[in-house]
């Protein structure tokens, strides 16, 4: 019998060091608030609305921005806000996040600060957010910086995936005048949020992909949907979580466009029922046009 000589591999690597988490508090706010209205008939009854609330962040005691939110996920959209204004580059940075609803504050503690914080925040854009209004730093200052993987929706899944949000309970259906996001893959909801602004509202998707255990969920086989109309700050967003398909109910602005043929982003409006228009990133959709909705039937002349 042949013996088999001992071969020496070395010592094992070491597993990948996972991030360390911030400890966030779970100050989830009421979402809706009871008002009494007069219907078209003069009547009184109760109805409800989104309870919007002002929401402070402190970064380290540094006043930063106040936030119009319904005050959902608020340690999610803080942590998002700070990621997608680029004010930190991981979650290892941010050693807690406290909000207190007694003071309408939310106090963010770093782990070593943040470099040029006073620099950082001190040059805004304004934009078409609602529920937020201003970004810091140059808009499109990283955008050359932003690489999407290649992947690719099948027409069928996007069907199903805005058949999901339409079963999808929400405060949007009790009360109106909210903006709905979520993360998909494929046909599967992974995450649905809601608050006064779509920026808000993917900014808390931002946050809960950095929360997720095992380190922060990649992007690449994702895809984002919106309510809400495709600007440029809503596409870069998207693009900034690496996410390189976005879907939307709504449409989509001239600089939005610009902004997803640069990055080779897929961007689908007026998404409804089995209508669609692709803007851009054609090639990551599979399709399916046998699954269309039909032609409507014409009038014999």
């Amino acid at each position: 019998m042949t013996r088999q000589e001992d071969t020496f591999h070395g010592p094992a690597a070491p597993p990948p060091r996972l991030p360390r988490l911030p400890r966030l508090t779970q100050a989830r706010a009421p979402l809706t608030h009871a008002v009494e209205v007069l219907n078209e008939r003069g009547e009184r009854e109760s109805l409800p609305i989104p309870a919007e609330r002002p929401l402070t962040v402190y970064v380290d005691r540094r006043e930063i921005v106040t936030l119009m939110t319904l005050g959902a996920h608020p340690e999610w959209l803080v942590l998002g806000y700070l990621r997608n204004q680029r004010l930190v580059d991981s979650v290892d940075e941010i050693e807690s996040i406290t909000v207190d609803w007694d003071v309408n504050a939310a106090a963010v503690a770093t782990r070593g600060g943040i470099a040029r914080i006073e620099e950082r925040t001190a040059r805004k854009v304004v934009t078409t957010g609602c529920g937020q209004g201003s970004v810091f730093g140059g808009l499109m200052d990283e955008v050359h910086h932003i690489s999407l993987g290649p992947a690719r929706l099948a027409q069928g899944e996007l069907y199903g995936l805005v058949n999901a949000i339409r079963l999808q309970e929400s405060t949007y259906k009790s009360a109106g005048s909210v903006h709905g996001c979520a993360l998909f893959q494929g046909a599967q909801m992974l995450v649905f949020v809601e608050d006064v602004g779509r920026h808000n509202a993917v900014d808390t998707i931002a946050g809960w992909m950095w929360m997720q255990p095992g380190g922060p969920l990649p992007g690449g086989d994702k895809v984002f949907y919106t309510t809400g109309r495709l600007t440029s700050e809503m596409v870069i967003k998207s693009a900034q979580m690496g996410v390189p398909i976005v879907v939307s109910r709504s449409g989509m602005t001239q600089m939005g466009h610009e902004v997803a043929r640069q990055l080779g982003l897929c961007a689908i409006g007026r998404a409804t029922n089995r209508r669609f228009v692709c803007y851009s990133g054609a090639e990551r959709i599979v399709w399916q046009p046998e699954l269309a909705a039909p032609e409507p039937v014409r009038p014999a002349e």
